[in-house]
């Protein structure tokens, strides 16, 4: 006998603000589904999970859950009052013999269980809810974006806690590594309209460009077929004005249809456009360390960053990747060791905390409040890479519309959040580009684009994140902050970085070859000489750190020179000279830094 489902949503409508969220929305989950819950930012995802949850009631439609099948959502904003530790609040509904329960899972979750929660971050908050959801163990989970907050490890431990539990869930998340290892079937959200494909998430991307090459095509020939039928309309209505008022009803009826299809939303207008080049090195780290209150953050630790890596940084939450990022751009000075910054270095910032956004300002001043993008004269304009652009229209290829322009930050969704903060960062021009968690909240539309983006940009990437599918797209190189303030630098992305690490753990230790018998003694062969440097090599690159800081001395007196903007009408021939000077200390300093690895790697290898 066929089981009742877990859960059945029928003809569900929801409208906020006179604009509807649903129409006669229908959808069943069934025992043993495994769902991940996609759609754009703003299509209404977390909102259809709420009156999965019955936080949200419906317009009209029913929400059916059968008897003794529990339903368990993750809350967002939990309420804490009345308990005195995170811990007291995730285990609220347990017996105390299964208390067990909520250590397990705050261990997992590296959660400290005897946190205030007044005292506690919005993190750690989220992250007791998420424990008491997996501590209760409902028959169907809701989970809206579980990996916010969570480090790689975290997200490793919750993949194996739900992979193992019984229950089923809907799954809302950006992380495509997590989606493809949970969902066994996908649920798109388009429009107002669910769709469902019982394949994993992996291959959703080709079952929805399907979806949309099939929709493109129909309206294609519908638009054909409207546009013959109001030829026919106009050179034969007269002639058989009686006999085919039905023909005219139907060219009608027709262009009512095409008008009442709701056109998908575009992708982001996201555009990348570097300054001047920086030199061949950008970031030069020398034996760097830090350390907190006698707690070591980051051990002796050199790197090199060439123009035009890409360099992402991992590990557990607390483990100092924001405080090294710091140290690489500046930020913050290392207790012992330098950081030799390049030449001409425009740095663009994305922060976790989306520090920059002022939540009380509405959009249109958080545009206009940067007295780099202000366009003088003009409070409706602000400059976009130099030109002047209408704040408005700015927006809307960001994808917000005209109404939101005069709202505060603080109504945003996070994705909207994360979407205002590129337009101010690409509102400039960088060729060093530091991003802190971008990838949080970001719907997968918007995260392909950003990493087509970045692919692009001729610039420099230091990046933060803990999105496994986003590293291995974007890294050339990962640095993995690996415990007790060992950095340690892998070439290639996250997978590549897996490897490597098993390879050297698959390595004898020095004990494993000292108990090894020793092989018989073989005839001694000739060595090959060591490379080293010469004394004219070794006097060369002595002079290069001296000469390298004397060209980007005159190329900074040049680049402040050419930033004043009239002065090719004034001095044209000061322009060029100073414009041809600079090109050729550009080229100098590339070669002189060139040498200067060339020499630098000689002299290590020797």
């Amino acid at each position: 006998m066929a089981r009742a489902p877990l859960l059945q949503l029928s003809d569900i409508s929801l409208t906020f603000g006179g604009n509807p969220v649903f129409s006669d929305l229908s959808l069943v989950v069934q025992e043993g589904d495994r769902l991940a819950l996609v759609g754009r930012n703003g299509s209404g995802k977390s909102t259809l999970m709420k009156v999965m949850a019955g936080l949200v009631e419906a317009d009209t439609g029913r929400v059916v859950t059968p008897d003794g099948v529990r339903v368990g959502y993750m809350e967002q904003d939990p309420d804490f009052a009345g308990f005195a530790t995170l811990g007291d609040f995730a285990g609220a509904t347990l017996d105390p013999a299964d208390a067990w329960r909520v250590e397990a899972a705050g261990e997992g979750l590296k959660l400290k269980l005897d946190a205030e929660p007044g005292k506690a971050s919005g993190g750690e908050r989220r992250r007791a809810a998420l424990a008491r959801l997996l501590a209760e163990a409902p028959e169907l989970m809701l989970l809206d974006e579980p990996t916010n907050h969570l480090d790689i490890e975290a997200i490793g431990w919750l993949e194996r806690a739900l992979l193992d539990s019984r229950a089923g869930f809907v799954l809302i998340s950006h992380d495509r590594a997590f989606l493809s290892a949970l969902s066994r079937g996908t649920l798109w959200l388009d429009r107002g309209v669910v769709r469902r494909m019982d394949q994993p998430f992996g291959a959703f991307e080709g079952w929805r460009d399907k979806i949309w090459e099939d929709e493109d095509q129909a309206r294609h020939k519908l638009d054909r077929k409207i546009k013959a039928e109001a030829r026919w309309a106009v050179e034969g209505i007269s002639a058989r004005r009686k006999r085919n008022q039905g023909r005219v009803r139907a060219l009608a009826e027709l262009r009512a249809d095409r008008a009442s299809q709701i056109r998908r939303q575009g992708t982001a207008e996201m555009v990348l456009e570097a300054g001047q080049q920086t030199g061949k090195r950008v970031i030069e780290a020398k034996g760097i360390s830090k350390s907190y209150g006698g707690q070591v953050i980051l051990q002796p630790f050199d790197l090199r960053v060439l123009r035009g890596d890409r360099v992402a940084f991992v590990g557990p939450n607390g483990a100092g990747k924001t405080t090294l990022l710091n140290m690489l751009t500046g930020q913050l000075a290392p207790d012992s060791g330098e950081v030799i910054l390049g030449t001409g270095i425009e740095m663009a910032v994305f922060d976790q905390t989306r520090a920059q956004l002022d939540p009380e300002a509405t959009l249109w001043e958080s545009l206009t409040s940067d007295p780099e993008n202000r366009v003088s004269g003009h409070s409706d304009q602000i400059l976009v890479r130099g030109q002047p652009k209408h704040v408005v229209g700015y927006l809307k290829e960001f994808l917000f519309d005209e109404a939101q322009a005069r709202a505060p930050v603080r109504s945003l969704s996070g994705g909207e959040k994360a979407r205002l903060l590129l337009a101010r960062i690409m509102a400039r021009t960088s060729n060093l580009l530091v991003l802190d968690e971008p990838t949080n909240d970001l719907d997968i539309e918007t995260l392909d684009l950003l990493q087509e983006i970045l692919g692009d940009y001729p610039g420099t990437v230091l990046l933060v994140s803990h999105d496994r599918d986003f590293i291995d797209r974007v890294a050339s190189v990962t640095v993995a902050l690996e415990g007790e303030g060992r950095a340690v630098a892998y070439a290639g992305g996250w997978t590549d970085m897996q490897a490597q690490r098993r390879e050297r753990a698959a390595e004898p230790t020095p004990q494993a070859r000292a108990s090894t018998p020793a092989a018989p003694a073989a005839k001694p062969k000739a060595q090959p000489a060591k490379s080293s440097l010469s004394f004219t090599e070794s006097h060369r690159l002595k002079a290069l750190p001296e000469e390298i800081a004397r060209l980007e001395a005159e190329i900074g007196k040049l680049a402040d020179l050419l930033s004043d903007a009239q002065l090719f009408t004034r001095e044209p021939v000061k322009f060029r000279k100073a414009t041809e000077a600079m090109a050729d200390r550009q080229a100098k300093l590339d070669a002189a830094e060139e040498e200067w690895l060339a020499l630098e790697e000689k002299a290590e290898a020797g």
